[in-house]
């Protein structure tokens, strides 16, 4: 796997269209784009949308990132990222979870369709414990390991299996990248400004915590979309993400 090309600081910034409908989303990418490198669309609007909000993210020049957190059976879940393909979509996600057997169908799939000209093969994505988990939620579930090591050792199957990347808390970057291949793609939701809310997060850091730490990606949503100048707050984080760079 080729490490992708981030040609500026904006390019590791991915803002959240969690959002109810297609028009909210198209004020957003018109606003954001020249601030943001990757536009993330997850269940709440692909729902809504449908596949309709690809385009509109690929019409006005954004890149996509498709959140939908695969985890099924191996024919459905290979089928699915079949068409993810075909859509031009830059990286998805897929619950490490669903173990060997559905990653490996994922990838007999991906090699063997043949791209649009031009397109490149998305970057599997690997979830492994969500930013919302706590480890009390975790002993609920009946994992007994403490959450970093689950975190860990489901990052390992889920590159062992070709997964180009993980999506993970910051907190876990240094384990983490001590631990898989140095091409690794490490994409970070959970991001906040030092004044921002936390709302439902409970593994939190800022855009240039995240980055120090390793992370590729940074992944913003209601610190921007819901700021009453949603550009200039994608830009500061840009700003801080260079700044990050820098030091």
């Amino acid at each position: 796997m080729t490490r992708p090309l981030l040609r500026e600081p904006k390019d590791r910034l991915i803002f959240a269209l969690d959002v109810d409908t297609i028009e909210e989303a198209e004020r957003l990418v018109k606003a954001l784009a020249p601030h943001v490198g990757v536009f993330k669309v997850g269940p709440r609007l692909f729902t809504s949308a449908g596949p309709l909000v690809l385009d509109l993210v690929h019409g006005m020049g954004g890149e996509l990132f498709l959140d939908l957190k695969f985890h099924d059976i191996p024919a459905t879940v290979a089928a699915a990222a079949r068409q993810v393909a075909r859509r031009r979509v830059k990286m998805f996600t897929v619950h490490a979870l669903g173990g060997r057997q559905m990653f490996e169908a994922i990838g007999r799939e991906l090699n063997e369709m043949t791209l649009i000209p031009g397109a490149a093969r998305p970057t599997i994505l690997g979830v492994t414990i969500l930013t919302s988990h706590s480890q009390a939620e975790l002993t609920e579930m009946g994992f007994e390991r403490p959450l970093p090591e689950v975190s860990l050792r489901l990052a390992q199957l889920a590159t062992e299996l070709g997964a180009g990347g993980i999506v993970a808390s910051g907190h876990e970057l240094p384990a983490l990248k001590a631990s898989l291949p140095a091409d690794t793609v490490f994409v970070c939701p959970g991001i906040r400004g030092p004044d921002d809310a936390v709302g439902d997060q409970t593994r939190v850091m800022t855009a240039a915590q995240a980055i120090r730490a390793g992370a590729t990606y940074v992944v913003v949503g209601r610190p921007i979309r819901l700021s009453d100048a949603p550009a200039d707050a994608a830009q500061r984080f840009v700003d801080e993400i260079a700044r990050a760079e820098a030091a």
